[in-house]
């Protein structure tokens, strides 16, 4: 009969200090984070590729400016030239009011009210250089454009910005801004994404999330983000009520 003992560790059924404990209760904790963030940004994503519904009625929600090609140029023989440019400069703004007005200041309970600033786009030398993200213009769209040191007011620095040199080619043109169609809802995600932003709200991960999928600054962002969109009705809204006041009026 073999009388020799077994050889037996001990090492993996030792046991944990509160430290380790500790330690990987965090690590734990942290994997069910990014899973939850995981979760949710593939729940938007769905949201996102939902498509396009087109309205039985379009209606109006407010008015669009952007910058069209004047009629006293469209003879010229550069007029395709220019027109290719505009497409890739062209900037649009909205906004409820046909004046584009903005109100700058309040004096004696007075409301003093300024004109909106629109300016064609703007390149600085990092995006005129990315072959990816950049404008893309081939050797004799560039020759249209020159660099200028322009002031950063976020930053309260000074930058190299690149602009065309010839803005007196385009004119502003307002419009109604029609809205024909309107993304598609289902209501099923749309529970789930509730549900999803109601726990991590109401246990207050979002701090924990964007510290570890890139630090405060990312979370700060977010929060601007989700804050922002409450402040005008959305289309979904504005179409009921337009259909709602249609009807009272029958």
């Amino acid at each position: 009969m073999d009388t020799r003992k077994q050889t037996f560790d001990v090492l993996p059924y030792r046991l944990k200090s509160a430290r380790r404990k500790k330690r990987l209760q965090k690590k734990d904790f942290e994997k069910q984070l990014i899973q939850l963030f995981k979760k949710r940004e593939l729940l938007w994503q769905q949201r996102i590729n939902l498509p396009m519904v087109p309205l039985d009625e379009p209606f109006q929600r407010g008015w669009k400016r952007d910058f069209v090609f004047r009629e006293d140029q469209l003879r010229s023989p550069l007029a395709e030239f220019y027109q290719n440019i505009l497409l890739k400069i062209n900037t649009v703004q909205y906004d409820y009011d046909r004046t584009f007005k903005h109100r700058k200041t309040r004096r004696k309970q007075k409301r003093v009210y300024g004109k909106r600033v629109q300016k064609l786009a703007e390149f600085t030398v990092q995006e005129w250089e990315d072959s990816r993200k950049g404008p893309n213009f081939n050797e004799a769209e560039s020759l249209c454009f020159q660099l200028y040191e322009a002031e950063d007011k976020k930053r309260n620095t000074l930058t190299w910005k690149y602009r065309f040199i010839e803005p007196w080619r385009f004119v502003l043109r307002i419009r109604p801004h029609i809205i024909t169609e309107l993304k598609m809802k289902d209501p099923e995600l749309e529970r789930e994404i509730r549900l999803l932003d109601n726990h991590i709200e109401g246990n207050d991960l979002y701090y924990k999330m964007e510290r570890l999928r890139g630090g405060l600054y990312a979370y700060q962002k977010w929060t601007l983000r989700r804050n922002r969109s409450y402040r005008n009705t959305l289309y979904r809204n504005a179409y009921n009520e337009y259909l709602e006041n249609k009807i009272t009026e029958y």
